[in-house]
């Protein structure tokens, strides 16, 4: 098996400390293997990882297992997901080293930091994987359309802005009125759809589509608390729309785990959506505007890691 680490430098900004110890760890586990096959890469710009995994791939030994680790946060393991789609005998681990680390959290939070182990995690096994399909992309966790996706892309400018002292200091303030402007915001929050799910019709005006193929958003549990990625289907939430006050009542009710009165939640293999005004997507850490989005599952696309025997059915027990 070949190993392929690929790090994100913005992930550990200021802390250059941090990604030097994990190199001196990587480095410690492999000098003690047998003739270990390894390398470390710096993805310096989006999209630069898909490049680095290619030629890696193509260096491979032929029949070998590639295995990809994205090291650092929900960017890095967008960009080493969707390079990986696209190749035969390759794998992915997740180094978590981000902000919320959305995925590995189905496996329970008290195990998140755990894959970071690197001796732990470069023994352990892989488990069959879905993911979500967009054209020539792929998503991991979940596709959110309207107010959350507008008002996380507001956010995302206005951290940009900031030094991380401020953001910080301000981030619940900031937070807050993002999502009350959007709520407020009828273009946003009580758009009109188009939808079509495994060909059936739910058209309507909806505050949030939420396409889930794990139930993690934002570091806590959505309303759609069954997805689980290894079942061959997407959770599908629609939360139809409102007045601005009771939209945000009910988007508070999603996003901590709870299923509101007009939220209708089903399971589905395709979802097809058209808006006459561009839509606000988030497809996991992407942002997006357009007319039109054709989601479909991919079911075990990729094989992902999972130390300790873990799988994704424990995450099931823990929200029953």
């Amino acid at each position: 098996m070949k190993h392929v680490f690929v790090f994100d430098p913005k992930s550990f900004y200021g802390q250059q400390w941090k990604m030097d110890g994990i190199l001196d760890n990587i480095g410690q586990f492999f000098r003690t293997q047998d003739k270990p096959d390894f390398s470390i890469q710096f993805s310096r710009y989006r999209r630069e990882a898909i490049v680095i995994i290619q030629e890696e791939v193509d260096k491979a030994k032929p029949g070998d297992i590639v295995r990809i680790y994205a090291v650092g946060g929900e960017e890095i393991l967008f960009d080493c997901l969707n390079a990986i789609s696209h190749f035969p005998n390759t794998e992915l681990a997740v180094v978590p080293y981000g902000e919320t680390n959305n995925f590995l959290r189905i496996f329970g939070e008290e195990n998140v930091q755990l894959f970071q182990d690197i001796p732990s995690l470069v023994p352990a096994q892989s488990i069959s994987t879905d993911v979500i399909k967009w054209g020539i992309n792929y998503a991991l966790n979940s596709c959110y359309i309207g107010v959350n996706s507008a008002a996380a892309v507001k956010l995302k400018a206005i951290k940009s802005s900031l030094n991380k002292l401020s953001f910080i200091l301000f981030s619940k303030f900031v937070t807050f009125f993002n999502y009350f402007a959007s709520a407020f915001d009828s273009e946003i929050a009580s758009q009109d759809y188009i939808i079509t799910i495994d060909d059936q019709d739910y058209s309507g005006n909806y505050s949030l589509i939420h396409i889930a193929n794990g139930p993690y958003h934002n570091g806590k549990m959505t309303g759609a608390s069954a997805a689980t990625p290894d079942d061959g289907m997407l959770d599908i939430a629609l939360l139809k729309a409102s007045n601005p006050l009771r939209t945000m009542v009910t988007m508070r009710r999603y996003s901590n785990g709870k299923r509101p009165r007009n939220c209708v939640i089903l399971q589905a293999q395709k979802i097809k959506i058209h808006s006459n005004r561009q839509m606000w997507i988030q497809l996991d850490n992407e942002y997006i505007r357009d007319t039109d989005i054709s989601l479909s599952v991919v079911s075990g696309a990729v094989q992902m890691v999972a130390l300790n025997d873990l799988s994704y059915p424990l995450a099931v027990l823990a929200k029953a």
